[in-house]
């Protein structure tokens, strides 16, 4: 399985306001491509205002082909305007790590 771990850094104060909007606008449309994620999370400790997200895929050529049916999507779109740069969202880090042999995932 390959895992898709993607950490977001919203801007201090807008972390409830952005999470309305990506549970309302955005989540349907990713579960309707990629289904829904391996796991959500919000720091706790650490660097704060952050929100971690994993999604499961096949391998490299599942994820490219759903992400790239996602994109085209006008509801995904019209998320990707409501969020745009600089709106909610500091910084983006994404890392792609795939499952050990003994892994259950």
């Amino acid at each position: 399985m390959l895992v898709d771990i993607r950490t977001y850094t919203v801007f201090p104060g807008l972390l409830k306001a952005y999470l309305e909007v990506y549970e309302s606008h955005g989540l349907p449309v990713q579960r309707r491509h990629v289904g829904d994620p391996l796991g959500y999370f919000i720091s706790e400790v650490g660097e704060l205002n952050q929100v971690v997200h994993l999604w499961g895929y096949k391998d490299a050529a599942d994820r490219q082909s759903r992400r790239a049916a996602m994109e085209k999507d006008p509801d995904w779109i019209e998320y990707k305007k409501k969020t745009a740069a600089g709106k909610y969202i500091q910084r983006q880090e994404n890392q792609l790590v795939v499952s050990a042999p003994w892994s259950k995932l």
